[in-house]
């Protein structure tokens, strides 16, 4: 008997110390930096409630974050949707003190950066600049220091929308799951590209035997994600509003699906945005903006083909970026339009969503991410 209440209690104290230390990070397009920019709050895991924690000012439309994978440092994307401008910006992130410390900027390399990623070790961070088609390589320090940046790619070649598509549009960049490469999907030019990466070499972006993988004319790849078991990868199509469901091997991509992120009715006028997939690979998620607003989701069988469940809307305006916690349990989305946040929990077996917590309001909020720091 009293083995079982010491492992009630333990559990316990288990569940109640997770509850307490996964914190969620927004950024925004806040115009002004007199204004807040970025956000923190601390997710209760239990009923999903959002609490403040600390906000930071002085930047400039910090509209995309990423983590160091130890998660002490939050990168992001500075001066997005400034004319002539666009730079790549440090914080050191305490979850002890509960503060968040700017450390340095460097400049992004092409106007408007929209995408950064961290290499496995901390050591690296790439960003995906889209007005200008471009990509950067920058070397960080064990201090969270952003170095000047050491390789610089610029795509020119578009598409055939003459108003999305006139030039290279880089919107992400990704490692695969070993890291030996990175693919970048060019909304502008329909084009996932491919890179080696070498974390050896003082120049690790080298090009791969295949380039890029053409995606479907007029498509706009946009976000791009890969299975857990590494065999497959799905990219979000902005502008047709699709999946493109993908088997990967060794840095090639192989399309064996491609689906709708809605329903047949509608014809035009897509603005799909973001995709990832449960931390059990059993569901993929989709976001749509514009006139639904709302997350598309789907299960995932076993050869990688995806098969529609349900919709869900975002209960807000213009949904971007949103994200998953490492456990799975819920789902938060940003809706920059309405400027607010909607956090939902999952359910495990269906994989559909339920609205959980109070309204969380942050002007302009374009991105989210989540760590757990036990």
């Amino acid at each position: 008997m009293k083995n079982k209440i010491l492992l009630i209690l333990t559990l316990f104290f288990c569940i109640t110390i997770y509850s307490q230390n996964t914190y969620v990070f927004f950024g925004s397009f806040n115009r002004d930096k007199s204004s807040e920019g970025i956000f923190v709050y601390q997710l209760d895991t239990i009923k999903g409630k959002l609490s403040k924690v600390t906000t930071v000012k002085n930047i400039l439309n910090p509209s995309y974050l990423t983590l160091s994978p130890d998660g002490k440092y939050v990168f992001a994307c500075t001066e997005s949707k400034t004319k002539n401008a666009g730079s790549v910006s440090s914080f050191e992130f305490n979850p002890e003190n509960k503060t968040l410390n700017f450390i340095n900027s460097q400049k992004s390399g092409g106007e408007n950066p929209v995408y950064l990623t961290a290499y496995k070790n901390g050591k690296w961070l790439i960003n995906g600049n889209y007005t200008e088609g471009s990509t950067s390589v920058y070397p960080i320090s064990e201090n969270g220091r952003i170095q000047p940046m050491i390789q610089n790619f610029q795509f020119t070649e578009g598409s055939i929308d003459p108003g999305r598509q006139e030039r290279s549009h880089i919107h992400s960049t990704v490692f695969s799951p070993d890291f030996q490469y990175i693919f970048m999907p060019d909304l502008g030019a329909d084009k996932i590209r491919c890179y080696q990466f070498n974390d050896q070499k003082n120049e690790p972006l080298e090009s791969c035997k295949i380039p890029f993988t053409k995606t479907t004319l007029g498509s706009g790849p946009r976000h791009f994600t890969f299975h857990p078991n590494g065999k497959f990868a799905y990219c979000i199509e902005e502008l047709t509003g699709t999946v493109n469901a993908y088997q990967y091997f060794d840095g090639t991509l192989k399309s064996i699906q491609r689906i709708n992120t809605h329903p047949e009715k509608y014809k035009e006028d897509f603005e799909s945005s973001d995709i990832h997939i449960s931390p059990d690979g059993k569901f993929l998620y989709a976001s749509n903006r514009g006139f639904e607003d709302n997350i598309a989701i789907f299960s995932i069988q076993n050869d990688g083909a995806l098969k529609t469940i349900g919709y869900q809307s975002t209960l807000g305006k213009h949904t971007r970026v949103f994200a998953i916690d490492e456990s799975g349990k819920f789902l938060i989305t940003t809706n920059a339009r309405s400027g607010n946040v909607t956090v939902f929990k999952r359910d495990f077996k269906t994989g559909l969503l339920k609205k959980v917590g109070k309204k969380v309001k942050i002007k302009s909020v374009s991105c989210v991410q989540i760590k757990n720091y036990n």
